[in-house]
């Protein structure tokens, strides 16, 4: 069990911008939880794009909460102690865990994680697939449950575009769109076309065709539901691909097209609309992910493995933009 006072390894920065000359290996106290919270020693961490853009600054002066600040949130490995008012983990259970964004934490030795947004990790599941879920796997999840997605059979299908969709919330937006019955088409680059396809979308588009740069299927069909994850597009593009009563699911960062669309459709009586995703979902959802992943139904697609020694490598794959899936730093 770690201890107060004990020392540990852990990926810092002190202010906003530098990129990764401002990543410090630093030497900080293990911290202790508090009495809804358990202390987990890490295995694997996930990079996500917020991450480095909350070292950029683009969401000052909410997030980080302060500085020094150990950056991402998405964590898998064992529980090492817990806070007096924990009744769901032991010590020793193994598990995957979603951080605050304004405090992080999880390019460390060890973290802190809140009872209520942390689930069992079956062993069927490793630490690696499990730490890619927490961000990118809710936001895809929720996404397709603002559409109305069912995923037990029961639901009704739709047509739906996945932008992007070799990034890491577009690999696990394909396959829970296809296991919701929905007809997917998905766009990526030439690359990641068969691993694309192998996820289950039924077309995919190349984006460096003129029909992938403007969404244009074999069908000719529009689409019931876009789900975007390329900054790129502009509203027109998406608004001239959507069926009369079409709506797009923005996940990327929105770029001023997407936004002056989103403020505008807040007055107006259009049809199409477009609704700004952040992660809302909690506990049960992130549980109903992992046991995706355990019965085979779901998979992370990894990028790169990055050992926790050349975290500041895998912080700038990311944020070079081209990663297929998710990066992880593995302790």
């Amino acid at each position: 069990m770690a201890g107060a006072g004990l020392i540990m390894h852990a990926i810092q920065y002190k202010r906003y911008g530098g990129g990764i000359a401002s990543l410090q290996n630093v030497e900080i106290p293990i911290p202790q939880p508090k009495k809804d919270e358990v202390l987990v020693k890490v295995e694997a961490s996930s990079i996500n794009t917020a991450d480095w853009k909350i070292q950029k600054g683009m969401l000052r002066p909410f997030m980080p909460f302060k500085f020094p600040f150990t950056p991402a949130t998405d964590i898998s490995g064992e529980v090492v102690n817990i806070g007096s008012e924990v009744t769901a983990f032991k010590v020793g259970h193994k598990v995957v865990c979603k951080l605050h964004f304004g405090k992080g934490g999880g390019l460390a030795e060890y973290a802190v994680a809140s009872e209520r947004d942390t689930v069992v990790r079956p062993e069927e599941v490793s630490p690696a697939d499990a730490a890619g879920l927490p961000i990118a796997g809710l936001t895809a999840l929720q996404s397709l449950q603002l559409i109305g997605t069912k995923f037990d059979g029961t639901g009704k299908g739709a047509n739906v575009l996945v932008t992007a969709a070799s990034g890491g919330v577009g690999t696990y937006a394909v396959q829970l769109a296809k296991l919701g019955g929905h007809h997917v088409t998905a766009t990526c680059g030439t690359r990641n076309i068969d691993l694309v396809r192998s996820l289950g979308a039924d077309e995919v588009l190349d984006y460096n065709t003129p029909e992938g740069q403007t969404l244009k299927n074999s069908s000719g069909k529009k689409y019931d539901y876009i789900i975007n994850c390329a900054p790129a597009i502009s509203w027109q593009t998406l608004k001239s691909n959507l069926s009369d009563n079409g709506v797009v699911l923005g996940v990327a960062q929105p770029n001023f097209s997407i936004i002056l669309a989103f403020i505008c459709g807040m007055f107006t009586f259009s049809k199409k609309k477009i609704k700004i995703i952040g992660v809302s979902l909690g506990k049960d959802d992130l549980q109903f992910l992992v046991g995706l992943i355990k019965e085979g139904k779901l998979k992370t697609v990894i990028d790169s493995k990055y050992p926790f020694d050349r975290a500041q490598e895998a912080w700038t794959k990311s944020a070079d933009g081209h990663a297929t899936g998710k990066i992880i730093v593995e302790m």
